[in-house]
Order: C-alpha cells, then sequence, then structure tokens
C-alpha cells in the first residue's frame, strides 16, 4: 500500500509542483523520504520489547502534549489556519499523530491493569480517566485544532478498545451520548461545520462554492469508470479536485484505476484489517490483545471516513488515508503502529485457549491435534520456543 501511495504520488507530481511552483520530484522526494523514516519507525516498534513501551506511556503523554502545545503557539498557514502543524522549513509535523499513538500505548496498559485487579467497570477506577482523556482530547483536537475527523477517530478507538475490555455497553452508551450531543453544539456553533453537514447532505446545490470538493471528488470517481484512465492521464489532480495527494487520494486512486482498482485496493484494506484482527483474538496477553484490537479500530475508521467523504457517503473530514495519502506525519505513525501488531503477531498461539495476564509465562507451547506448533513467543519470557 505504501507502493501504491508512492505510485499515485509520481503520477499527479507534475501537476501538484506546477500549481505549488517547485521542482517536478519535490512532492515524490518528500514522500519517499517519508516511506524511508516509516520504514525505521516500523522495525523500531517491531523491535522494541513490549513491556518497555508500554512503561514509557508517560514520556509519550507527556512529548504529545509538549508537541501539542507547539502547534498552538506556532504561526499558521493562511491557506490552512488551524493549529495543526509544526513547520520545520519544507517539512511538517501533525501532533495529533503522536498523540494517537500515545494515547493507544497508555490505554492498553491502563485497560489491562484494570482487568487484571478486576476494577475495569469501576467508575472511579475506569470510567473516570476515559472520561478525562475524552474530555481533554475534545478541548484540543476538536475543539482549539478544529480536527473534529482526528477526534473521531480517537473516540472510536477509545470506544472500541474500552468494549473489548469488558467496560459494559451501557456505560459506553452514556459517554457516546455525552460525546454525540458535544458534537452536534461544536457543529451548531460553527459556520463551517455547519456548511460542512449541509454540503454532505446537498452537495449538488452548490457544486462551485461550499458543495465543490464533494462534486469534484465524485467526478474523478466516476471518471475511472471501469479500469480508470491510466496513470499519467488523471484530469481532476489539475487544479480541480482539492488536496488530490491528501485527503482526496482514493478519488485521484479511483480516477486512474477504475472500479477494478478500487476494488484491489479494498480488497488489501480488508486483508489489513482481517489480519490484524486475527492477531488480536490470538494474542497471548490483555495489553497485546487492546494494543492491536485499538490499531485494528484506528486505521479501520480512518480508512472508513476518507474512504465515505470521497463517495458521499460521510461529510469531508480533512482526513488521511492510512498508508496511501501523501504526508510524513501519518505514515510513520501508521507504520510505527503496525510495527507493534508485528511484533505481537511474534507471540500468538494457534489452537489454544489465550494467555491471561495471571498466566503468562507458563504456556509458552501451542498445541492443536496433539502437535506442538512453530513460533509460541511470549512478549515478556524473553525467549521462544522452536519446534
Amino acid at each position: 500500500m505504501l507502493s501504491i501511495g508512492l505510485i499515485v504520488v509520481y503520477s499527479i507530481s507534475p501537476a501538484l509542483s506546477k500549481a505549488e511552483g517547485v521542482s517536478s520530484t519535490h512532492y515524490v522526494n518528500k514522500q519517499m523520504i517519508a516511506i524511508f523514516l516509516s520504514v525505521i519507525a516500523f522495525f523500531i516498534t517491531a523491535k522494541v520489547p513490549l513491556a518497555r513501551l508500554r512503561s514509557a506511556y508517560k514520556a509519550l503523554l507527556i512529548l504529545g502534549g509538549i508537541v501539542t502545545f507547539i502547534t498552538l503557539i506556532m504561526p499558521t498557514n493562511p491557506a490552512y489556519p488551524a493549529h495543526r502543524w509544526i513547520h520545520l522549513g519544507s517539512f511538517s509535523f501533525q501532533s495529533v499523530e503522536l498523540l494517537k499513538f500515545a494515547i493507544l500505548i497508555w490505554l492498553a496498559g491502563m485497560l489491562s491493569e484494570r482487568i487484571q485487579t478486576g476494577t475495569i467497570t469501576d467508575s472511579t477506577q475506569t470510567l473516570k480517566p476515559l472520561a478525562y482523556a475524552v474530555i481533554a482530547l475534545g478541548i484540543v483536537v476538536a475543539g482549539i485544532q478544529s480536527d473534529l475527523g482526528s477526534m473521531g477517530v480517537l473516540v472510536v478507538m477509545m470506544g472500541a478498545m474500552a468494549f473489548i475490555a469488558g467496560m459494559p455497553l451501557k456505560r459506553l452508551f452514556m459517554i457516546g451520548g455525552v460525546i454525540a450531543i458535544i458534537g452536534l453544539l461544536a457543529i451548531s456553533s460553527t459556520p463551517y461545520r455547519r456548511e460542512r453537514l449541509a454540503t454532505y447532505l446537498h452537495p449538488e446545490r452548490d457544486c462551485q462554492a461550499a458543495g465543490y470538493q464533494a462534486c469534484q471528488a465524485l467526478i474523478a470517481v466516476g471518471s475511472g469508470g471501469m479500469v480508470g484512465l491510466g496513470l499519467g492521464r488523471s484530469v481532476q489532480a489539475y487544479g480541480y479536485l482539492p488536496e488530490p495527494a491528501n485527503d482526496s487520494i482514493f478519488a485521484i486512486y479511483a480516477e486512474k484505476f477504475g472500479f477494478i482498482g478500487v476494488t484491489a485496493l479494498l480488497g488489501l484494506l480488508v486483508a489489513l484489517f482481517g489480519r490484524l484482527k486475527a492477531i488480536a483474538e490470538r494474542a497471548p496477553d490483555n495489553f497485546s490483545r487492546l494494543l492491536v484490537s485499538g490499531i485494528l479500530a484506528w486505521l479501520a475508521i480512518q480508512a472508513m471516513i476518507n474512504i465515505g467523504a470521497m463517495l458521499g457517503l460521510l461529510p469531508l473530514k480533512g482526513i488521511t488515508l492510512p498508508l496511501i495519502s501523501y504526508g510524513g506525519t501519518s505514515v510513520i505513525f501508521v507504520a510505527a503502529a503496525i510495527g507493534l501488531a508485528f511484533q505481537v503477531s511474534y507471540y500468538t498461539t494457534y489452537g489454544t485457549p489465550r494467555i491471561s495476564e495471571n498466566n503468562r509465562g507458563n504456556n509458552n507451547e501451542n498445541s492443536r491435534d496433539g502437535r506442538r506448533q512453530r513460533g509460541a513467543y511470549h512478549p515478556y519470557s524473553g525467549g521462544r520456543t522452536r519446534t
């Protein structure tokens, strides 16, 4: 999928470079650097012991808070007035991606501890920290940074992890109801959000202004037909569709590769999500299970929001398509998250009950039909069993 994203960015680089007045290889070079860094991030998170990562959650949260504070005091780009990026020359860093990663590690550790101590349903021990985190993130991400899409990803990820950990649905629905009310107030109190909602419901009413991106996205998707226009024949990338390499890259991909190409890409995404689900189900302990479940929720909801917006099924939220969209921060942290899932896959067990927190380290061998299986690892044992 990284290769697919690079191919699409390469094919529309002439249009992007001409519009921005930069070198024809500018975007491709930046994306190649991002992919190189993402590979490094993948191998780091795949090799650093999970126990060490789990104990580093405070440092990650503090770092995420510091980076987010820096974004709030940084001068903004007139074209993008929201305080979401730290700009360092020609490079930029989006703080919310680090927050997603830090929240993932913290919440997996916190919920696994509550499971172990039997306090997962306790309001003081579990519900309060979760509610405080959602409120703080809502104020900063949805409020100050005006990034309602990323806030939606965070809420779904946290809710999915809490549900899998065993928190009662009644309490999750209560939190969800409060979030929904806050979301409605945020939409109704902000003119551009009201406009986005109206545009989502009836984009065809104003295709020259408010509904411009939605209409152009549908034109791009429809123009692809069955087999697509081809790599070098994009029309929408030449100044018609906003953000063709970032938020709108799925529409450009559909224009180039058509229905068959879109089906193949969706198949890759479903295969990735299915693999993450299998790893979570076979994870050796609660921390690993919640970690991979959170990664699955993060990537799945982000892909659904991006693709749904391009197909007119969801409002436009300005969120990237994981592993496909142009943008270094998103690519790096998604690769880092997948590296965590890859490490957990070392320890998965097949044909045996999942190892609990209480008996971890005592069940490092798998058996199915009376035979020992290969690859029985455990994240806390420091070794592995081979046959």
